[in-house]
């Protein structure tokens, strides 16, 4: 054919030959250009050492320390951001107030949401417990039912007595086996950790299901049921699962540790469908979540769930959330002030000055026992229920301390090392509760001040922490106003400390107790 004069034939081969050639060189030297002329990604510090596949983690299970102490150290080294491979997860650790400030506060809206991992499916009702859930419409709703009906202050305020008559009663159980001591000994042999962990379990689960151990054989006997059944699942939470990290080598399930959740949350599932079951038949007057939930969640979104599945996993999350944390807490508080006997004298003094010799503590002594809320702080500071913060994944690229981060990357902050900078604590290992009566730090713990935050930052801090507080306050008040609290030959508690879920005491507190006020106190 002609086309404008110009004769068009079939293209010799040679030419197709030189126009590919021509084509590809081009199109590579688009792609050399455009990558020497685009800005240079800026990454955070890689730690050395990460092996193919499973990346850091043979650094984290070290022997020698625990892993927020592995990040510690670490952040001596590559700084207060560094990057290490969970797996071929890479996730980003920042161990610095000001970097926390920027993460939970700036960037607060892509850092607030949760990765799924298996005990999360597996313990959590397939992430129906909010608590594991990743940031949604539903986990805001669940977390919003949670706080109006039972965390606010004012729940708090109308569920006061519930807290202090247990405790009362937990002290007056104490002084009854005291007097049935047997002869020759002045003190008594408690596993001070399971009375307060008996506390708390009762509290919560009179807030939560409404549910009252009275006493006698049967109530004991299953007050035992519920602590191993919620031991098991917090032990478990607490585990590393290589299929979280390696999810090619799930199948292996190495430890047995899936096992063991699905045989745990048959369990779980079992009691609280016990309690949602007297619920229905004796429906109340909304005097506990339980009854709450069953009242309003048939109206709203449950995200595909039923509305007994979500019912359970909130009130799951609350129930585990709410005992473990002030446990582990109390029992720290407690091993610190018997191997700081002058901070014990001080506390005690305190207490009799303000509260006396013949009555026992009630809530509304604490808000004059500055020094005691001193020792709660330093305890929480030193020993935060959750050194290392939950985990936290980024939904969108972004910069974190001059540092690109892409989505998918997981966050994980340091809260001891951040609680422990020699630039902010004055010897920062040393327990000294006076650094919070001083006025060298005024601070709380509502997750406002970066520089100290034990129970967490941001929209996914701990909604308990108000619970968390009172309890820990009143129950260490009344403890040591009320026994004479020892140790077998006046040794040292042994302060090593184990990891899971929460940072707790690796090895049982068992303490000599005997009655410190007048007996009418008790009686």
């Amino acid at each position: 054919m002609e086309l404008t004069g110009i004769s068009i034939g079939i293209i010799p081969p040679y030419l197709n030959t030189f126009v590919a050639a021509l084509f590809l060189f081009l199109l590579s030297s688009f792609f050399v250009f455009k990558k020497a002329t685009a800005p240079k990604r800026r990454e955070p510090p890689e730690v050395a050492g990460g092996w193919p596949i499973i990346g850091h983690l043979p650094l984290l299970k070290a022997d020698s320390q625990l892993p927020h102490q592995t990040l510690g150290a670490l952040a001596d080294k590559y700084g207060p951001i560094f990057r290490i491979r969970v797996g071929a997860q890479p996730t980003l650790i920042i161990s610095s107030s000001e970097l926390a400030r920027e993460c939970h506060s700036t960037l607060d809206s892509i850092v607030c949401s949760r990765p799924k991992s298996v005990g999360g499916k597996l313990l959590g009702y397939n992430y129906a417990a909010f608590g594991a859930r990743p940031y949604d419409s539903f986990y805001r709703s669940m977390r919003k039912i949670v706080v109006s009906e039972v965390l606010s202050n004012r729940c708090l305020d109308l569920r006061r007595d519930i807290r202090v008559s247990e405790v009362k009663k937990s002290l007056k159980e104490l002084y009854d086996q005291w007097t049935n001591r047997e002869e020759g000994s002045d003190h008594i042999l408690v596993d001070i950790e399971q009375w307060i962990g008996n506390i708390n379990l009762k509290v919560v689960l009179m807030m939560v299901c409404g549910k009252r151990f009275l006493g006698g054989s049967a109530d004991d006997e299953e007050m035992k049921r519920c602590r191993k059944i919620m031991r098991d699942f917090l032990d478990l939470m607490g585990k590393f699962l290589v299929g979280d990290s390696i999810p090619f080598l799930r199948w292996l399930d190495l430890g047995g540790y899936e096992k063991a959740m699905k045989i745990s949350s048959k369990q779980l599932d079992s009691l609280l469908e016990e309690w949602l079951e007297e619920h229905r038949r004796k429906r109340t007057d909304h005097n506990d979540l339980m009854d709450v939930m069953l009242s309003n969640l048939e109206a709203m979104d449950l995200a595909g769930y039923d509305a007994d599945t979500v019912n359970k996993a909130t009130c799951l999350s609350i129930i585990t959330g709410g005992t473990d944390t002030v446990t582990v807490t109390l029992s720290w508080a407690i091993s610190l002030l018997l191997n700081n006997r002058e901070a014990l004298r001080k506390t005690q003094e305190e207490l009799d000055i303000h509260v006396g010799k013949d009555r026992l503590v009630d809530e509304s002594d604490i808000s004059k026992l500055v020094y005691l809320q001193a020792v709660v702080n330093e305890t929480l500071r030193l020993y935060p229920p959750g050194p290392l913060s939950g985990v936290r994944v980024f939904s969108e690229d972004c910069t974190v301390g001059g540092y690109d981060v892409v989505a998918g990357t997981h966050l994980i902050t340091d809260l001891w090392k951040i609680q422990t900078n020699p630039q902010v604590w004055a010897e920062p290992l040393e327990f000294k509760p006076e650094r919070f009566v001083s006025g060298e730090k005024q601070l709380d713990v509502k997750g406002q001040n970066f520089e100290f935050a034990p129970f967490g930052l941001g929209r996914r801090a701990c909604p308990g922490r108000s619970l968390g507080i009172q309890m820990t306050q009143l129950v260490l008040a009344s403890l040591i106003h009320s026994l004479e609290l020892g140790t077998g030959s006046d040794e040292p508690v042994d302060m090593t400390a184990g990891f899971g879920l929460t940072m707790y005491r690796a090895k049982p507190l068992q303490i000599l107790v005997k009655p410190r006020l007048l007996a009418c106190a008790y009686t």
